[in-house]
């Protein structure tokens, strides 16, 4: 079972991809929510509202418990900034649980979000279609961590260190679900 932070954001948009490939996904909110659930999806929206969400509801620890047991865990957008070792926007304080460092809204406002072509090494040649809405990016990436999607000039979009992923833009926005794919694969080479 996917399990889907539902406290802000588009946590709808992850659930309903989840379910469109057959497998099970419910929200998760509390810390009692974590039973039962095989990985977790950390959904875009606004990070420092995600951030006091989840000290509101005291997240933090089940979340970072539930990685370090090797869970799959996903964050996209402002989940990837929650999930990065190093904010240099110094807020919100993240999770801490993949060694890169990000930049919140790196591309602009709203009015600058766009949508462009990526590659990936983790698919065949086919592309896939980014969505950037005040989409971070990764300034550094850490020893251990693959990049798995980059834009044209070089800058990585998608990362994965071990059992955790995450993505600058919006997989979810679109009707191709391939990293939604990969996210479900994680589960059949974990040791859980």
């Amino acid at each position: 079972m996917i399990g889907v932070l539902a406290l802000q954001g588009g946590f709808l948009e992850h659930l309903v991809a989840i379910r469109i490939l057959g497998a099970i996904a419910r929200e998760v909110r509390l810390p009692s929510d974590f039973v039962g659930i095989d990985a977790l999806i950390i959904p875009g929206g606004e990070s420092t509202t995600i951030a006091k969400m989840m000290d509101l509801y005291e997240l933090r620890k089940p979340i970072s418990d539930f990685a370090d047991q090797g869970h799959p865990v996903w964050g996209t957008c402002a989940g990837l900034i929650m999930l990065s070792i190093d904010n240099i926007d110094e807020e919100p304080e993240t999770l801490s649980l993949i060694d890169i460092s990000v930049q919140r809204n790196a591309y602009g406002r709203q009015l600058e979000s766009f949508i462009t072509d990526l590659k990936s090494s983790i698919f065949s040649e086919k592309i896939f279609q980014g969505v950037f809405i005040r989409a971070p990016i990764i300034s550094r990436v850490g020893q251990g961590v693959q990049v798995l999607s980059e834009l044209k000039d070089k800058s990585p979009v998608a990362v994965r260190q071990n059992n955790i992923i995450g993505t600058t833009f919006h997989p979810e926005l679109t009707d191709d679900y391939r990293y939604h794919e990969y996210f479900l694969s994680m589960l059949e080479g974990s040791n859980l």
